[in-house]
């Protein structure tokens, strides 16, 4: 079944407002970060195990690393595996970031009667594709009331009797469980999960998932043994995070008012991705790619070549004070 919706990152390009430089004294490229550095401003792709909830996932991890703080990217059922992204000491608001991106999951239905696949296929396609009404289950932690999701696609790959394995890619908030048990009513044979992993969490996905016994692993490497090899590749920049929203790189010189929570204003951009629209999620970057803050678009892409004015609403700020501080 054909895609309805954009799900994986949008393919953008970038367009240079004013060609810039930036001062190697200042700041850090984002793969240069020491190894202490990254345990408190990083993120981790964790594969969740069945039994412990999100929370103890993430508790776990901070324990592990001995660091005071950590927050996952959205929870999974104590039954549920797969991606779980976690983030890192003063790196953990980011994880609001993820939080609103698409998912995707692989599950197993299990049809409570028999139905033809010719039928099953078209229910799906006419009723469980691009936007849908779903009500969350009683057990959900948000306010039980109608809500219109969307399902940007539903790929079946094997019927084996009553049980259906499938892959689906839904916007955040979508609950699979109650999904599926939908399909069943709409089917009039009843349904439920007997199977549940997510396989992408906004830009994170299979190919970078660790478990929690290898980041254990990882950490006695380089506390014990001065290795800090594997840690710095199970725990990934911060900036990961943010990769599948669009970007505005800003000079130096803009750097120091933006860690206080200044609005971007146009002439500290340097460059920025195209097909911004009003009142999208950004992430304001440096010219060494590191993360300044997120925030809010008060323009449109072609906007931002404009003189003066708001481009950028700053919401949540990740850098800093005093990284910039001497740019110019």
């Amino acid at each position: 079944m054909k895609n309805l919706l954009p799900f994986e990152k949008i393919e953008r390009k970038i367009l240079v407002r004013q060609e810039g430089g930036t001062d190697c004294n200042l700041g850090c490229f984002p793969e240069q970060r020491k190894t202490e550095e990254i345990i408190n401003y990083g993120i981790v792709n964790i594969d969740k195990p069945k039994g412990p909830t999100s929370h103890q996932v993430s508790d776990y991890v901070q324990k592990i690393l001995h660091i005071k703080k950590s927050g996952h990217s959205g929870t999974l059922d104590p039954a549920t595996t797969g991606v779980l992204p976690v983030a890192l000491g003063r790196g953990t608001r980011i994880v609001q970031a993820l939080l609103t991106a698409g998912k995707e999951y692989v599950a197993i239905m299990h049809l409570h009667k028999d139905v033809e696949e010719k039928i099953l296929r078209e229910t799906i396609e006419k009723h469980f594709l691009g936007k849908i009404k779903q009500m969350p289950p009683l057990k959900s932690s948000v306010k039980r009331q109608l809500r219109e999701r969307s399902i940007y696609y539903f790929d079946i790959f094997e019927i084996d009797g009553k049980d259906i394995l499938f892959k689906v890619g839904a916007e955040a908030g979508t609950y699979i469980r109650k999904l599926i048990h939908d399909i069943g009513q709409k089917l009039n044979v009843g349904a439920h999960m007997a199977e549940l992993r997510r396989t992408k969490a906004g830009p994170f996905d299979e190919s970078t998932l660790f478990t929690l016994q290898e980041l254990t692993d990882a950490y006695y490497f380089w506390k014990e043994e001065d290795n800090d090899k594997f840690i710095r590749k199970i725990i990934q920049p911060l900036e990961n995070g943010v990769r599948h929203l669009p970007k505005i790189w800003v000079f130096d010189t803009t750097v120091e008012s933006l860690c206080h929570g200044v609005d971007l204003k146009v002439p500290g951009i340097s460059k920025l991705d195209d097909k911004i629209n009003m009142e999208d999620a950004v992430a304001i970057m440096t010219l060494k790619e590191e993360l300044v803050a997120l925030g809010t678009a008060k323009m449109e892409s072609n906007g931002m070549f404009g003189e003066n004015g708001i481009a950028v609403q700053t919401n949540k700020v990740f850098m800093q004070p005093g990284t910039y501080r001497n740019a110019g």
